[in-house]
């Protein structure tokens, strides 16, 4: 792409930027911090001020306080749809766009739509209202997020299976935290606000621990802080930002190791909203005439995983694993390399002392950190 092809580009996609709508997410440690009430609140204040609001769906979980805040806000009705002899309801996403209010609240953003539905997702839903230049409030909980699905798992023991990818977030104009102190919530909890009292045991023992809240408290708190990070960095002028970072994720064959260093290198991506890149590099030994297919098949599962996070995937052959990480390096402009923490005996490691010293130095002659992610 030259010059003028290129400036054409950008003018292009600030056009398409401007016709689009405002996206503003509100983030929460966990159920019953008041994300849906907030949302709520702020479509009333809207409603008083003008502006033409409607609920695209919202979910109160019969909580008596989010129910009542409801009266008087226009809501979009739902579309039924019969799945497995049942009757169930989804947003109406064609409905709010022929409607074309000036903003939609759309609560769960982490939900899977129904089999069947246009789009697998709620968040695709909402950037398809996005795109059709209606602005959108929406919910989700920290632990929804992609990357953090293993920090999420170590705290609480709990596999989440609906998640957003991280770029969702990063396409929001706007991101807040609903914060409460792990007594508040808890409290919350007890006095029937959060769940019916014949949940509210279990609770006490599972998700609502005080250690936990506070673990998720941080994780919320620190997403927040990034996005804050990332819209000064690309608010400030080109010429006063710090070095652009460029990360490369290293993966092999092994499936746990490879999803770790996915998700972690996708966090530092988020934390410096940089660019980064996945590589797997195929030596003979590892050529798919001679690695097992369950191994091919988890491959081709972390790239896709790889590519939802916002992630580029580079697939190279090399005879040598280092050589094709630095050969991306010098090609990528990459700053900062990740690898996981090697499962070697200390045979193995000897005999790859002079590889790994390789590339240290060539890494550390081209001013490039090296990060070696723990595997826990």
């Amino acid at each position: 792409m030259d010059g003028k092809e290129h400036n054409a580009q950008h003018f292009l996609d600030l056009i398409q930027k401007s016709r689009k709508g405002k996206f503003k997410v509100y983030i929460g440690m966990s159920a019953g911090v008041g994300k849906t009430f907030r949302m709520l609140q702020e479509a009333h204040s809207l409603l008083k001020n003008g502006i033409d609001v409607k609920i695209g769906y919202i979910e109160t979980h019969n909580r008596k306080e989010t129910q009542e805040l409801l009266y008087g806000l226009p809501v979009v009705p739902r579309r039924t749809l019969f799945y497995k002899g049942k009757q169930l309801e989804e947003m109406d996403v064609q409905a709010i766009i022929n409607l074309r209010p000036e903003v939609v609240i759309v609560d769960e953003l982490a939900h899977s739509n129904i089999e069947g539905s246009k789009n697998e997702k709620r968040w695709q839903d909402v950037f398809e209202i996005l795109d059709a230049g209606i602005n959108v409030i929406s919910a989700v909980n920290i632990q929804h997020i992609e990357s953090l699905n293993e920090d999420v798992k170590f705290i609480t023991n709990v596999v989440v299976q609906e998640r957003i990818p991280d770029d969702v977030l990063r396409q929001a104009d706007e991101v807040v935290n609903i914060d409460l102190t792990s007594d508040e919530l808890i409290t919350r909890l007890k006095e029937g606000k959060i769940y019916t009292a014949d949940k509210i045991p279990t609770a006490l023992n599972n998700f609502f621990k005080s250690e936990q809240i506070l673990q998720l408290r941080e994780l919320a708190l620190k997403e927040v802080a990034g996005q804050v990070v990332r819209k000064v960095e690309n608010e400030l002028p080109r010429g006063i930002a710090l070095r652009h970072e460029r990360l490369l994720a290293c993966i092999s064959s092994n499936d746990r190791t490879a999803k770790i260093v996915i998700r972690k290198t996708a966090r530092l991506a988020t934390y410096y909203n940089s660019r980064w890149y996945v590589l797997y590099v195929e030596t003979p030994q590892e050529n798919s005439d001679k690695i097992a297919l369950d191994k091919q098949r988890h491959l081709i599962n972390n790239y896709k995983l790889a590519t939802q996070l916002g992630a580029e995937v580079i697939r190279i052959e090399r005879n040598h694993v280092t050589d094709g990480i630095l050969d991306i390096t010098r090609e990528k402009e990459i700053t900062t390399v990740c690898i996981g923490k090697p499962h070697l005996s200390l045979f193995k490691v000897i005999l790859s002392t002079n590889i790994f010293k390789k590339l240290l130095n060539n890494l550390s002659s081209s001013n490039i950190d090296l990060v070696i992610l723990s595997s826990s």
